[in-house]
């Protein structure tokens, strides 16, 4: 029987590597590079956890709700954006102000009646209300979630959809050129992405059973989602997986080892990725693709 620890970590992989699926959508597939994806994460913890709370909405239902306002708010955020032209580092920019701009709000908000943060009334492991008092229910849950989202990638990305979101990728004008709505087919894949964070905003708020705004809307949150996808593999269906497998099994070696240093694990990421830029600019997956590349080509010939 696993320990409890192991679980967690376990939650943890399968969790970001949902969150980097979802990213991915946006960032990898269409080439859309959000630097704000905690607007959705936090939206859809509070939504969900607020109606719980105060109306007594399951958190299942809860979760769809918070999707749909994550879907309003990319819409709202995407149209702003690609309605004039935003793209690369100004997207990426404009994401991370909407972020901000949340989390001012939330802030303000929240500290009038939950100074100390947001906790979720604990009632015992109650499949109505997502709560569970051995985390195994959590894996199985996320661990659907992550399948649900891996399928859902590898049938997007074979699709003419996803063949017009990489076209928009490769070269927005000449996709244009050719009768392709850049306009619409991002604000598609906004839509879809923050939808799907937003879902996993809901499955940490009752996982944790506590809602801290800097927490959910920080930059740190957003950094861990696009984190997975860019080191595993940006527009590759299993590259979020393999990120999220390397950067959690990494940062949990660094917060067991070297403990004196606060935020050491930061730094240590932001040593992967740049390594990760440098040697393997398309991701860890296609790294250990290589090497069978390689075999299959020596034995063919």
């Amino acid at each position: 029987m696993p320990s409890q620890y192991v679980i967690h970590l376990a939650v943890m992989i399968l969790f970001f590597a949902y969150l980097g699926a979802a990213w991915n959508i946006l960032g990898g597939y269409a080439g859309q590079f959000s630097f704000g994806h905690a607007a959705f994460f936090g939206l859809g913890a509070y939504t969900s956890t607020l109606l719980h709370i105060h109306y007594g909405v399951s958190p299942w239902i809860g979760m769809a709700l918070g999707g749909l306002a994550g879907v309003l708010l990319g819409l709202g955020s995407g149209f702003l954006s690609f309605r004039y032209g935003l793209r690369g580092p100004y997207f990426a920019l404009v994401m991370l102000a909407f972020a901000e701009m949340l989390r001012l709000l939330f802030e303000t908000w929240m500290s009038r009646s939950y100074p100390l943060g947001l906790p979720i009334p604990l009632k015992g492991t109650s499949l109505l209300d997502f709560q569970f008092r051995d985390k195994g229910h959590y894996f199985y849950i996320i661990l659907v979630m992550l399948i649900a989202v891996t399928w859902l990638c590898h049938r997007l990305a074979r699709s003419r959809v996803g063949a017009y979101w990489m076209a928009i990728r490769d070269n927005e004008e000449a996709a244009q050129a050719l009768g392709i709505d850049a306009f619409a087919y991002k604000l598609l894949a906004m839509a879809i992405s923050a939808f799907l964070t937003a879902l996993g905003g809901t499955f940490y708020a009752q996982y944790f059973l506590t809602l801290e705004v800097n927490e959910l809307f920080g930059v740190q949150i957003s950094v861990e989602i696009l984190l997975s996808a860019i080191i595993g593999g940006a527009g590759t269906v299993f590259g979020p997986l393999v990120g999220a497998v390397a950067l959690q099994l990494l940062s949990e070696v660094t917060r067991v080892y070297v403990r004196a240093f606060s935020g050491f694990d930061l730094m240590v990421y932001g040593g992967v990725l740049i390594l990760v830029i440098i040697f393997l600019p398309q991701g860890l997956l296609e790294g250990m693709r290589r090497p069978y590349r390689a075999m299959a080509r020596a034995l063919s010939t």
